[in-house]
């Protein structure tokens, strides 16, 4: 009897550990996954999620998943769709693993995606400018009597026409047709006082901000919408994978930093650096110019103008995009050219490098542009966004009826459509995607513009 008893124990305890080891792998099998050694990422060409400047893969959203990927020791696959529903059917189909660009958290889309990483909330807002003496809209009733512009067909028209339905009438809403002005446009003109007022989204608000120090957009006029990346259903383990990793100390501080980058630091510097051309001298580098300008054939003083306009020849510039110096080199250019980090800033250096990237930029636009001195001017815009954008714009110049191999009122002019969806969403004229044009197009205009100046005042 007694052995039967200790038998059934026996058995009993066996049961118990069996049953305990078989729940045990199970639970480990349903949560335990191992990440891909090449993470699958699909994203949208936007100023937040993903765009290339100066050859450099940039934007909120890419940058905080490359960031996760190269923690994590695995190969970033990125493709960009060309639009938010191709988006969620990339994932849907498994031909990505995760989406990095702000979806919606909605009903529409709850059932396809998983929402995971940085949640951001949006709402749209009213873009007003800030005047001395004038006061600010606070309140939606303020509008009534106002004129405020949208792009038409957009969320933006259908906001303010329910909310002049609710006020009962009296907000002046102008139209206009997102193929001649969009969003960047409508934003610029409130700050150079063109338009009045604006609606647009407020991440897209804050990224503009940084251009114009002149605005307001701290006026809501909508509720907030949540937003985050996403996977299918089915990877809900790689969504707890990202959200682990987003929670440490680490990616905090580096979402912060990011934050900052895009959203906070002025993309436009004032200048503290006033010339004034005395003594029939442009900088205390002049020297330098000299030197390498001759080095390829270029007048010393317009590749002067560029270091005034890149840096006001402030040698310990650092740009919100990590350019450097006088000349404003990006670390990766400088390793191409065999310049390290501990010179990047000493003026010579710095210059010397800068010529190098200049020949390099006039060898690449020869065959597409054969005046050498029409060549300039692509060349000192490609210095400033990188080639690709140019390239591209010389594209949509030959396709929308311009003179490709002139760059004022015809590929300039063809570069700011880089910013228009039409535009930069069609691979087979725009390979490289979005592309913030109206800083090139300024550019290049700054340069020329201090250049003249400079012919006039300094001996060659």
């Amino acid at each position: 009897m007694r052995r039967t008893a200790i038998a059934a124990v026996i058995a009993f305890l066996l049961l118990m550990l069996h049953t305990t080891s078989c729940n045990s792998s199970k639970t480990s099998g349903q949560t335990e996954h191992q990440l891909p050694d090449t993470l699958r990422v699909a994203t949208l060409y936007s100023p937040l999620s993903y765009f290339i400047f100066r050859d450099e893969e940039m934007g909120y959203d890419y940058s905080l998943i490359k960031s996760f990927a190269d923690e994590k020791g695995l190969v970033l696959d990125l493709v960009v769709a060309p639009g938010m529903e191709k988006m969620i059917e990339m994932l849907d189909s498994g031909i990505v693993d995760i989406a990095a660009c702000e979806i919606p958290v909605t009903s529409e889309y709850k059932q396809k995606v998983v929402a995971c990483g940085p949640e951001n909330y949006t709402s749209q807002v009213l873009v007003q400018p800030k005047k001395q003496g004038e006061e600010l809209i606070t309140d939606v009733t303020q509008l009534v009597g106002k004129d405020v512009w949208v792009e038409r067909n957009s969320k933006y028209q259908s906001r303010m026409e329910h909310l002049n339905d609710e006020l009962g009438g009296g907000i002046n809403i102008h139209i206009v047709d997102r193929d001649t002005l969009i969003t960047e446009d409508l934003i610029e003109m409130v700050s150079n006082g063109t338009i009045p007022l604006t609606v647009v989204d407020s991440d897209i608000a804050r990224i503009n901000k940084t251009y114009f120090k002149d605005l307001d957009i701290t006026m809501e006029l909508s509720f907030q919408q949540r937003q985050a990346w996403g996977v299918a259903p089915d990877k809900k383990w790689l969504a707890d994978s990202v959200d682990a990793w987003f929670e440490t100390e680490q990616s905090q501080q580096r979402n912060a930093q990011l934050l900052k980058r895009y959203f906070e630091l002025s993309k436009n510097d004032d200048n503290p650096y006033p010339i004034s051309f005395e003594n029939g001298t442009i900088s205390s580098y002049d020297n330098f110019f000299k030197k390498y300008a001759a080095q390829i054939d270029w007048d010393w003083r317009l590749m002067a103008a560029q270091g005034f306009t890149e840096s006001h020849f402030n040698p310990n510039a650092v740009s919100w995009a990590g350019a450097r110096g006088i000349m404003q080199i990006m670390p990766s250019t400088a390793r191409a050219n065999g310049l390290s980090m501990n010179k990047i800033t000493q003026p010579e250096p710095n210059i010397s490098t800068a010529a190098k990237v200049i020949k390099t930029l006039d060898k690449a636009f020869t065959d597409k542009v054969p005046d050498p001195e029409e060549r300039k001017k692509f060349v000192i815009a490609a210095y400033n966004s990188g080639p690709a954008h140019i390239y591209d714009a010389i594209n949509i110049a030959r396709v929308t009826g311009k003179n490709p191999q002139v760059w004022d009122g015809n590929v300039a002019e063809a570069l700011l459509m880089k910013s228009n969806p039409k535009y930069y969403n069609n691979r087979s004229i725009c390979k490289y995607g979005y592309f913030r044009g109206k800083q090139t197009y300024a550019y290049v205009r700054e340069v020329y513009k201090f250049y003249e100046k400079a012919k006039q005042k300094v001996q060659i």
